[in-house]
Parts: C-alpha cells; structure tokens; sequence
C-alpha cells in the first residue's frame, strides 16, 4: 500500500489557520486531521477531542517521557504535543495526515520525517492580525499584546516552508491550499517575488 503524506500547517496566533484547516477538511475528506494534546485550559466552545486532547501537565510528561509525541514544545505556557502514534498508523494506512502546530513544532517533525510537506500561512497585515485577536474574546489585552509580538518572531521562520499562503481573501486561499495538496502548487513558494513586499511590512521592527 502506498504511503500516505503528511502535511503541515503553520501560522501566527490569529492568522486564520484553523478556519482554514477547517475548511480545507470539508473541501478534502481523504485527509486526516491529527488532533494535538496540550495542557491549556480548555475554553467553554471546546470538546475534549475535537479541538485538542487536554491532558494535565503530569500526563503530559509522562507521554513525553516514554517517547509517544512525534513533536512537542511549551507555547504561551502551556504544552503543545502531536501523538506520534496516530500520525504513524495513518501514514501507513495509505491516508494523507494534516498537522495544525507552531512552527517550533514543524522544525520537529520536519527532523523526524523530512519528506513532510509543510505550509506557513501569512496574514495580509500586522493591523489584520490585532484585530483578528482581537475579535475572539476570549484573551485579556496584556495578552494581545504579548500574541502579538510572538507573532512577529514566528513569521520570521516562513523561508523554512516548502509553502507560504496570505490569508487575504479565505476562498482563494483556501483554494491554494487545495492546490498544494494536489500537487499543484509550485508558484506558491516562500522565494517567490510577489511576496517579498508583504513579508518586508510584516516583520519591519518599526510595526
């Protein structure tokens, strides 16, 4: 049986990446979405399972210790892990996995299984950003703030994707991460000229 591959997606706090994984699972039904344990509180319009598996920091790393995460990190203190397990099973199965994890984590399962196909998603602007954190409601502005920040630091990382898509308009950049899943998406490189200008605004140290 043919392999299956595994995807990974990444993106700053707030640039839309779970809308869009979200939408790409309707869109790709073949695909097979690993859901990551951590040890965050799990907020009122969440399901164990579903969004993440929550565990407590001494399951955690208790997993850890006897090797069963793929990739792990601390993010906004809490603990972030991929079950190395499910992500196995499936790939031998013959399904395509998709990973939703920081960057932090990509660098991982990048070492782990370098023929992963690995996608940094980018917000249209810094000002998009705030306000798509902002809107959530669910995060004090001291932590705004300081998701803001972070946020900088991680698109920093976007030349190590084998990918890079703006979430400017969802449908088209829903549509081109459909295309890179079939194979199709090779102008959608981080070298790609178009794309120096926004990534040039997105990390100026001047905001």
């Amino acid at each position: 049986m043919k392999r299956g591959r595994l995807f990974v997606i990444t993106a700053p706090s707030g640039a839309g990446k779970t809308s869009l994984v979200n939408a790409l699972l309707e869109s790709e039904p073949r695909l097979r979405l690993s859901i990551s344990h951590t040890t965050r509180p799990r907020r009122p319009t969440e399901r164990d399972g579903r969004e993440y598996h929550f565990i407590s920091v001494p399951q955690f790393e208790e997993l850890v210790g006897r090797g069963e995460f793929l990739e792990h990190a601390r993010v906004f203190d809490n603990y972030y892990g991929t079950a190395r397990g499910f992500v196995e099973q499936q790939l031998r199965a013959g399904h395509d996995v998709l990973l939703e994890i920081d960057w932090n984590g990509a660098q991982q399962v990048r070492a782990a299984l370098p023929d992963c196909i690995s996608i940094f998603i980018l917000p249209p602007s810094r000002q998009a950003l705030a306000e798509r954190l902002a809107k959530r409601g669910t995060d004090a502005p001291e932590v705004i703030g300081r998701r803001l920040r972070e946020a900088v630091a991680d698109m920093g990382h976007y030349r190590e994707f084998d990918y890079v898509v703006v979430n400017d308009d969802f449908e088209r950049a829903r549509a081109e991460l459909q295309r890179i899943i079939a194979g199709t998406g090779a102008d959608l490189t981080p070298a790609r000229p178009q794309l120096q200008p926004l990534v040039r605004a997105l990390l100026d140290p001047a905001g």
